[in-house]
């Protein structure tokens, strides 16, 4: 209570000196104190952040996440004699479109107007499906994959001959330079057009399982089509 009150005490003291020199100042003084309050009056009040365009809190509605693969990157498993095959819930159609199904997670996008970067933000799972690469008595898993525009990353786990090798790995990393703004399709949210590729760490990862240095890391897997439920 006694230093509340001592604080008290030292605000009404310096209130009252402020108000002492204001009344012994000059003319002057008086104006360089209005100018100062005019300007003060005049600044620009701060700028409200920005609206997101869409905003979806909870993806468990599901809906998939499809990468149309590149004819160079099919080209590549077959020079390293790979065969790539779905994993789990995941499917790879006739014209080779890869499709991984969205188990959950959030997304938010912003007009890319706006200025907010990146201006597609969220995590989206795909638990239960993945890709695997077969080769030279060897199978590889890549699987659990978590999309993170945000971090221009796609993770997952990995796995070799069933055995866990890595858990939450960057796998893939996402070029966004080339996404569509965002269109509809009935109810369903659709991102499209950015591409995936190889990471640093996957293209060390398989190069060192399957004996080769022929995966690069940059290499075009595909172009992704997220499609998001929001209804």
């Amino acid at each position: 209570m006694r230093t509340y009150a001592k604080s008290l005490s030292t605000i009404a003291l310096a209130g009252a000196l402020a108000l002492s020199a204001s009344a012994c100042g000059s003319s002057s003084d008086d104006e360089a104190a209005t100018s100062s309050s005019s300007s003060s009056a005049a600044a620009p009040e701060p700028t409200a952040a920005p609206t997101p365009a869409a905003q979806l809190s909870d993806l468990s509605k599901g809906k998939t996440t499809a990468v149309t693969l590149d004819a160079g990157f099919v080209q590549a498993l077959m020079t390293l004699k790979l065969t790539p095959a779905p994993d789990g819930k995941a499917t790879i159609s006739k014209a080779g479109v890869a499709t991984f199904p969205i188990t959950g997670g959030n997304a938010t996008y912003y007009d890319p107007a706006s200025g907010v970067t990146p201006y597609v933000q969220g995590k989206i799972d795909h638990k239960g499906s993945g890709l695997s690469l077969t080769g030279g008595g060897k199978k590889v898993v890549l699987g659990n994959f978590v999309v993170d525009p945000g971090t221009s990353m796609l993770t997952g786990d990995v796995s070799v001959n069933g055995k866990t090798a890595a858990k939450g790995a960057d796998l893939f990393t996402l070029d966004g330079t080339t996404l569509k703004p965002l269109s509809m399709e009935g109810t369903d949210a659709i991102l499209e057009g950015t591409k995936v590729e190889i990471s640093p760490a996957a293209a060390e990862l398989l190069n060192t399982t399957f004996g080769t240095t022929a995966v690069k890391p940059g290499l075009l897997v595909g172009i992704a089509k997220i499609t998001l439920a929001t209804a």
